[in-house]
C-alpha cells in the first residue's frame, strides 16, 4: 500500500527542544534540592513522557519525583520556545511534503498542551491534519493506542503511514501500530539504535524523506 501520510514525533525530530527541556528539569531538581544533569543526559532522559523523565531526573529519589514533575511542567508550559528551533531543512521538508499531497500529523510523548503549543508556534503556516501529545487516557508511546487514534482520526489505515522518530521508543511504536518506521540520525539519539528498534530507513536530513514519499 503507498504511504499517503506523514505521522512525525516532535522532540528530536522536528524541533530541537533539548535545551529548554534540561534547563526546565534542571531548575525543578535544583528547586527540590536534587543534583541536577548535563544538558546532553537529556537526551537519554527524555523520550518516555514527562512522567518517565521526572523519575529518572530524580534518580534513586523517586519519591519526590512528583514534586519535580509539578515544578518542571509549572515552568515549561510557559518557557517551552526560548531556545528551542526546527532543526535546519525541517520546514522546507514539509512544504515539500504538502506541494506533493502528503497528508501531515504530528504524534508525541510530550504533554498535549505543550505539543500544541510548541508546533503551533514554529509551524504555524504548516497544514499538520492531527497535533496529538501525551493524553492521561492514552498510555505513552511505544504503545500504538494513540498512534492508531490519529489513523483513526485522519481516515486511513497504520499501513499508509510514514512514522517519523528519532528514538528506540518512536521506532517501537511505528512498528506496534503497523506503520513503516523511519528514523532520523539527526535527533537524539544515534542512527545504530534506531536501526536495532525496527527502523526501515534511517535518514541523516530531512530532504531525504522525499525518497520515501
Amino acid at each position: 500500500m503507498a504511504h499517503r501520510a506523514v505521522l512525525f514525533d516532535l522532540d528530536g525530530t522536528l524541533v530541537n527542544t533539548l535545551k529548554d527541556i534540561a534547563f526546565a528539569m534542571n531548575r525543578a531538581l535544583r528547586m527540590n534540592g536534587l543534583p541536577e544533569f548535563e544538558e546532553a543526559a537529556y537526551r537519554y532522559l527524555v523520550g518516555d513522557g514527562v512522567k518517565n523523565l521526572a523519575l529518572r531526573a530524580c534518580r534513586e529519589r523517586t519519591d519526590m519525583a512528583p514534586k519535580v514533575l509539578h515544578d518542571y511542567q509549572a515552568y515549561y508550559g510557559e518557557h517551552s520556545r526560548v531556545h528551542s528551533a526546527p532543526y535546519e531543512g525541517i520546514p522546507q521538508m514539509l512544504r515539500a511534503l504538502e506541494e506533493k499531497g502528503m497528508r501531515l500529523a504530528v504524534f508525541s510523548n510530550k504533554p498535549h498542551p505543550d505539543t500544541c503549543e510548541v508546533v503551533r508556534h514554529y509551524f504555524p503556516d504548516v497544514t499538520f491534519e492531527v497535533v496529538r501529545g501525551q493524553k492521561p487516557d492514552t498510555p505513552v508511546k511505544p504503545d500504538p493506542a494513540g498512534a492508531l487514534a490519529v489513523a483513526q482520526e485522519m481516515g486511513l489505515a497504520p499501513e499508509e503511514f510514514l512514522y517519523l522518530g528519532d528514538t528506540n521508543t518512536d521506532m517501537r511504536c511505528a512498528v506496534n501500530a503497523g506503520m513503516f518506521p523511519v528514523g532520523v540520525a539527526w535527533g537524539f539519539r544515534d542512527a545504530e539504535e534506531l536501526a536495532q528498534s525496527g527502523a526501515k530507513r534511517v535518514i541523516f536530513h530531512p530532504m531525504d524523506l522525499l525518497e520515501e514519499t
